[in-house]
């Protein structure tokens, strides 16, 4: 073999080295690139229209995991005076959103934001979920609290209804019937339609949980559910709201229909005490979550 050909096969050789070497460094660095799919449970969720407000807004219920069991949580019913509880609820939908398998099997949770649209949008400008940085500054005290007929429509239900009610010292509309106002309507219809185990108001500024009761007292469940939320939020349990005196609340109102509820008050008017609240929702759900 000439000196000639045997230079050209180990120059063939070489070249097919260094292009075999390329085409593994090549494919090494694109299988660190392909990204190993994850399984991640996707929530079980619904959204859907119950109602419309005075002013023919949405009011919405957002609903997650298919158990038999529903718990349901209202928000803003007092609107913009109390624009906090409608954030608050929205916090808790995003986390449920982000933590699906947070929720018990047997439990559907169903949520309404905003349970007085018109109000909110007094004084954030705008309907559905919105931010601190929209509520405006300087508004006179109880801006957004009752809806656009200026009713408040947390004396607007079936529990010892007036047609005027109190709020502080002042002397309010409480409508011109039992659940006269469209809202307080859709309350109504949600609560037939979906026959909830529980139903918990977010309010403020009493930084306290108050029991629903109706003539006959408080329900024995409520006070067990009442208490479990209790003590790990670090919010005060009450028996009565006796401030002064309520005619037509909402909560009391289910208690006349054998529905366990209570009211949750933050503590103030501009926060929404993410923690307590989860750690008073998370023991609702391991005390459902049991059974």
């Amino acid at each position: 073999m000439r000196a000639s050909s045997l230079k050209w096969i180990v120059g063939a050789i070489i070249i097919l080295i260094i292009i075999f070497a390329g085409i593994f460094v090549a494919l090494k660095k694109a299988s660190k690139q392909i990204s190993i799919p994850v399984e991640v449970t996707a929530p079980i969720f619904k959204q859907e229209v119950i109602g419309k407000s005075v002013q023919g807004r949405n009011i919405e219920a957002f609903s997650y995991g298919t158990g038999s069991t529903t718990l349901a949580f209202i928000g803003g019913i007092h609107g913009g005076y109390e624009w906090n509880s409608v954030l608050l609820a929205y916090k808790f939908m995003d986390y449920l959103m982000a933590n699906p398998n947070v929720i018990p099997k047997n439990l559907k949770i169903i949520v309404i934001p905003s349970a007085n649209p018109d109000g909110v949008y007094q004084v954030v400008g705008k309907g559905g979920q919105f931010t601190v940085a929209d509520v405006k500054d300087n508004l006179p005290v109880g801006t957004g609290r009752f809806n656009s007929n200026k009713v408040d429509l947390n004396r607007n239900f079936a529990c010892n209804w007036q047609a005027t009610s109190t709020w502080r010292n002042n002397i309010v509309s409480a409508g011109t019937a039992v659940f006269s106002e469209p809202e307080a309507q859709t309350i109504k219809n949600f609560v037939a339609k979906n026959n909830p185990t529980l139903v918990i108001f977010w309010h403020s500024q009493s930084n306290a949980i108050y029991a629903s009761a109706c003539n006959n007292g408080i329900l024995a469940e409520t006070s067990k559910l009442m208490k479990a939320y209790s003590v790990v939020s670090g919010y005060r349990t009450e028996e009565t709201f006796d401030s002064y005196a309520i005619t037509g609340d909402a909560s009391d109102w289910l208690a006349s229909q054998s529905v366990p509820s209570f009211t949750v008050e933050l503590q103030t008017h501009e926060s929404i005490e993410w923690d307590r609240n989860l750690a008073g929702i998370k023991a609702l759900f391991e005390y459902y979550g049991g059974k």
